[in-house]
């Protein structure tokens, strides 16, 4: 949810209000609203699309309960995101965080290439969505290489382009502490991509097709059940959206190709869920909302 996306829906903010006072469609409307975005920093923050979920489920009841301590001090986005980066940076770590490399080990993880992994060219449906998942797994993977406060830096920072001046209020720092942060996560993510990953430069050795074969016998990837790929259409365009990745600036590539990434909507029960969580006051019993302005 940008600023341009604030100025696009007005009737957000008049529903803040109404849901302030009671009115439950008004409320429904502002958690459809802000879903996706909060769901879409849970996933870059975790990795896995199911605990991403479930943190997802948990900030959105935090803000529904919060809702009468909003004042609008501060913007609603801003509000939100500030719950849900309290939640985040104090979540038990999951599987994917338990299991995460240093840059270091992750380049040595790289240097193993499998040329038969994809051999049909141009790939077919299924080999163009296994593709798919490799590299939406392992960039999101590499974010995993940061740690908490640097990882949200960049993602608030570089990948969804909040204002330095916003995300230090998300943050609750100084901007010039969030400036420091973004500078020393995005130095990192940059130099290693640059160095390592074939997408960010053709000239490095990695190669997604090498390493679908290796991803699926180490259990990172199931054929069968795929975490983030899931539009054939985005995967037959992102030959494209690559070729104008790479006609940018070297030291901007990285961000471009974090940006080039929509994650899809929550699962569908999603919605169902939302209704029953406001239309069941005692599944909103949670402590420790945290997002004072």
């Amino acid at each position: 949810m940008t600023e341009r996306q604030n100025k696009q829906n007005p009737g957000l903010e008049h529903n803040v209000t109404k849901a302030r006072s009671g009115d439950r469609e008004a409320l429904e409307a502002v958690i459809q609203a802000i879903r996706n975005d909060v769901y879409g920093l849970a996933l870059r923050f975790l990795w896995h699309p199911q605990d991403a979920e479930d943190a997802t489920q948990e900030i959105l009841i935090r803000v529904i309960t919060g809702l009468g301590s909003f004042r609008g001090n501060s913007g609603f986005r801003t509000w939100v995101y500030r719950i849900a980066c309290n939640r985040l940076l104090t979540l038990r770590k999951q599987c994917a965080e338990k299991g995460a490399m240093r840059f270091e080990e992750f380049a040595g993880d790289l240097a193993y290439q499998d040329p038969g992994g994809v051999q049909q060219s141009p790939p077919g449906s299924e080999e163009l969505l296994l593709l798919e998942e490799v590299k939406i797994g392992c960039t999101l993977a590499m974010l995993l290489c940061l740690d908490r406060e640097h990882r949200l830096a960049y993602v608030l920072g570089e990948v969804m382009e909040l204002s330095h001046q916003e995300a230090s209020q998300v943050l609750e720092v100084s901007p010039a502490a969030f400036r420091k942060r973004l500078s020393r996560s995005r130095d990192k993510i940059k130099t290693f991509m640059l160095a390592r990953c074939g997408l960010v430069n053709a000239d490095n050795a990695c190669r997604c097709r090498n390493r679908v074969s290796l991803a699926i016998d180490r259990g990172r990837v199931n054929p069968d059940q795929l975490l983030f790929a899931s539009s054939m259409e985005v995967a037959r365009r992102f030959p494209a959206v690559l070729k104008k990745i790479r006609q940018l600036e070297a030291t901007r590539r990285a961000a471009a190709l974090y940006r080039s990434y929509s994650p899809p909507e929550p699962a569908t029960s999603f919605v169902s869920w939302i209704r029953a969580v406001i239309d069941d006051p005692q599944a909103m019993d949670v402590e420790g909302v945290s997002g004072r302005e």
